[in-house]
């Protein structure tokens, strides 16, 4: 089955084109430029949206507005294409490229994202020290991430990505695109300004 997968939950969006276990092509853009990638994609190993027969999506937890672009496109393509989606923790693809790592995504106001998920501080991961940690949380708050006893490789490390391959080799439950779900651990930060 070709999958087209995506993930935009962090400052960089990975995009790639899996046929069964054989990965055709990937990209990394900004997430506003994500369809842009896609169609270069798609030029690139001689493809045509008509071609995909599933997508698999990033459902965060990161940037609120990131992961809405991803879950709104994916909504927008299987509309277009007649096709099923599915939903992947961003963390979760995190950890499939880097198995040997905790995955730590950059959540702002000081924070980051953890498996479980949840929130929380950089120096309360709650894991031991020595553990290597990977992703946009690692890469941001590397000196306390260091300073509290963590590894945390160079930033042009590829563990550091979300690997968009790993969402189409983690997606399972196929179905309509509008019944996934965002993986929020928190409320907007709009919402607090508002309250």
């Amino acid at each position: 089955m070709l999958i087209l997968a995506f993930d935009t939950a962090t400052d960089i969006a990975t995009t790639a084109l899996v046929d069964g276990a054989e990965v055709l092509g990937e990209r990394v853009a900004a997430p506003k430029t994500m369809l842009e990638a896609v169609d270069v994609l798609l030029q690139e190993v001689g493809l045509t949206p008509g071609d995909i027969e599933a997508l698999a999506v990033g459902t965060g937890p990161g940037s609120f507005t990131g992961t809405r672009i991803g879950l709104a496109v994916a909504r927008g393509l299987a509309l277009a294409l007649d096709v099923p989606a599915a939903g992947v923790s961003t963390l979760d693809a995190l950890s499939a490229g880097a198995p040997e790592a905790f995955p730590v995504v950059d959540a702002k106001r000081g924070e980051v994202f953890v498996p479980g998920p949840l929130a929380t501080r950089p120096d309360s991961l709650g894991v031991e020290r020595g553990t290597l940690c990977v992703g946009t949380g690692a890469q941001r708050y590397r000196e306390a991430l260091e300073r509290g006893g963590f590894v945390v490789p160079p930033d042009g490390d590829e563990r550091h990505l979300v690997r968009a391959r790993f969402l189409a080799v983690l997606a399972r439950e196929f179905g309509p695109a509008e019944a996934i779900e965002p993986l929020y651990v928190r409320a907007p930060d709009a919402d607090k300004v508002l309250t």
